[in-house]
């Protein structure tokens, strides 16, 4: 690293610095901004340690809560899909499962429907009298609707398939469009569009019509334009993706966008990728391309793409468009922490962030795309941090922290990354590996971990760390592999696989035992090993060969491990069966379970204590080894 006669030299892994555990818990999320249909009031959710709360500013005032003490929370699958605002009325699901109604102004929330099950994706009608929402209860899933005022019980609108997601109203009321699928997909492997007519009081179908999607045809966010003429969506059947335009009055399909990466894997119910213009002339849409995400808008007439600029954000999520052609979404950058923003032609707005901002600019990284080439010829992809600090230098390679991300069908984009920070300002070089089975990359790039999660994706983890070694931007007698989850699972296949080319790894809830994966995990990814692995028991050999559990006993480097005792996706018996494996065969680790918890750690106390944990490990076994 070049030097700065101003900056202390001291060693990596040892700078003093003011990204502290406290400043990591106090962080908060910020998701689904959406204005009222009158443009006057914007309304967003926060996620504050582990609560969910919604969040209303009228414009020219300051912004209030709407939520109360209750815990704004999708309960379908991974949550997402909170809350929808029409005409002044806010409809939102909470962490009991029931749907509430909250009107702007003075006033508080009320139930809408029954204490039982989980409910998510509510939309309210045009004239606000229905609520569609997806609903899940004792392992099945259905579309229903219930009246906005709550008076009568929900009835189900459409039933029979495993999974729903995204209902969207018709303008005019009279009919209704959403997304199904079965097992043993996932939304990202095929998808069906339905649309179907409404009658009756209260709506029932009449006529169900399958648009677009199948087995293998991925379909994303169906939205009909405000003046009801056309249906948009997303759709794969290649290798890239495409935006798709239906004119209802003639069933004309027209392509507007193609060879473009455009899906989101549909982890959550709230996914949004589209916003339609007041006037359903133009449609804005993200596209991913190099770690980043662009928004770029097209019209729907002369098909004309062009880019919309948000720069310097790198980051952008979940876009809606007000009446006057204002656009807000969530974004953020490498040095701008992830905001709620709002933009016109002649004003720019940020309503909240999820930060205080104290961190200076000197002490955020710079992060930046690497790529290498794998054994088989490949190239993988991942995103580098180096070291930084405003303050602090140091001499020769820093020890890096190579980050496999979860899904494993997800990808780590070029943003605002606190936790990268959190290490980078220490003294770290930070990578995060988008691994084959990653998105973003193509269809081709993404499908290659299937029947291979266990090997493709342990061969790119060992393929960073020698990634490092050659292109001189790491230690390597001080390389640190560390992941979540599905992550997590890499990260032990890795030191179980590669003894020695790490030196230390850190876990957190990861899979151990695919067999019981299989068997004990949620409906949502009940399935998932089939395409991942294979089915059962046709693949048991492979289960056995890739689960870390049967092969604890080949882990020599020290490793970390985090649990949350409330894991319903992977539960706490994974974790416990690798920690008595460590013990038994003596291998230098610590377990730290935190019973209030579930998968992935929401409260503040907990990623006070988790960053701190990570902190003092690294030194014993990494900074301080020799």
């Amino acid at each position: 690293m070049k030097k700065d006669n101003k900056r202390i030299l001291r060693a990596f892994g040892m700078w003093k610095s003011q990204i502290t555990p406290d400043l990591m818990a106090a962080s908060i999320g910020l998701t689904d901004p959406q204005w009222d249909t009158d443009g006057q009031t914007l309304v967003w959710r926060e996620e504050r340690g582990g609560k969910g709360v919604l969040m209303a500013q009228p414009i020219g005032q300051a912004a209030y809560e709407l939520s109360g003490a209750l815990n704004v929370r999708g309960g379908v699958g991974y949550g997402g899909g909170d809350f929808t605002i029409r005409d002044g009325l806010v409809v939102f699901a909470a962490s009991d499962g029931r749907l509430y109604r909250r009107m702007l102004g003075a006033g508080f929330p009320e139930p809408i429907t029954p204490a039982f099950g989980s409910a998510a994706a509510p939309q309210l009608s045009p004239g606000n009298r229905w609520v569609a929402f997806v609903h899940t209860y004792e392992g099945a899933d259905v579309l229903a609707v219930v009246d906005s005022a709550g008076v009568d019980w929900p009835v189900k609108l459409a039933q029979g398939a495993d999974f729903y997601m995204q209902p969207a109203w018709h303008p005019d009321g009279g009919a209704i469009a959403w997304i199904e699928w079965d097992h043993p997909n996932m939304p990202w492997d095929g998808t069906r569009l339905m649309t179907a007519v409404l009658e009756s009081t209260p709506p029932q179908i009449e006529a169900v019509q399958h648009l677009a999607g199948g087995d293998d045809i991925p379909i994303l966010q169906p939205a009909f334009s405000p003046d009801g003429r056309y249906l948009s969506y997303f759709g794969n059947q290649g290798e890239w993706d495409q935006l798709v335009l239906r004119n209802l009055e003639t069933g004309e399909l027209s392509v507007l966008v193609d060879n473009a990466s455009l899906l989101k894997p549909a982890w959550i119910q709230g996914v949004v990728v589209q916003a339609w213009s007041a006037h359903s002339d133009r449609i804005f849409f993200l596209q991913t391309r190099a770690g980043l995400t662009e928004l770029n808008q097209v019209d729907v007439g002369t098909g004309m793409i062009t880019g919309v600029d948000f720069e310097p954000y790198t980051l952008l999520s979940q876009p809606n468009v007000r009446t006057d052609g204002t656009i807000t979404l969530v974004a953020s950058s490498p040095a701008t922490s992830l905001q709620v923003i709002s933009k016109s032609e002649a004003n720019f707005q940020v309503h909240q962030r999820s930060t205080s901002e104290a961190i200076p600019r000197a002490d955020l990284p710079q992060p930046y795309e690497i790529q290498w080439t794998a054994t088989d010829g490949a190239t993988v992809y991942g995103i580098y941090s180096p070291p930084t600090s405003s303050r602090f230098q140091g001499e020769g390679l820093p020890p890096v922290i190579v980050h496999i991300h979860g899904g494993p069908t997800s990808s780590v984009m070029v943003g605002y990354d606190l936790e990268a920070a959190y290490f980078t300002n220490r003294g770290y070089g930070y990578l995060a590996v988008n691994y084959r089975g990653s998105t973003g990359y193509g269809r081709t790039y993404r499908e290659a971990l299937s029947g291979n999660w266990g090997e493709l994706d342990v061969v790119d983890a060992a393929g960073a760390a020698r990634a490092l070694i050659d292109q001189n931007l790491g230690d390597p007698g001080k390389l640190v592999i560390k992941g979540g989850s599905a992550g997590g699972y890499t990260v032990l296949n890795t030191l179980i696989r590669f003894p020695g080319l790490y030196k230390a790894g850190i876990c957190a809830y990861g899979v151990t035992n695919l067999f019981n994966l299989a068997m004990d995990t949620h409906k949502f990814e009940a399935r998932y090993t089939d395409s991942l692995v294979g089915p059962l028991p046709e693949a048991a050999q492979k289960y056995h060969a890739w689960s870390p559990v049967f092969h604890a006993d080949k882990i020599k480097d020290p490793v970390i491990i985090f649990q949350g005792g409330k894991d319903q996706v992977v539960p706490p018996s994974q974790a416990e069966e690798i920690v008595q494996a460590l013990r038994a065969n003596r291998v230098p680790h610590e377990y730290h379970l935190y019973p209030d918890e579930g998968h992935g750690f929401r409260l503040a106390e907990t990623r006070r204590a988790y960053y701190q944990a990570i902190e003092r490990f690294l030194w014993q076994y990494v900074v301080f080894s020799g």
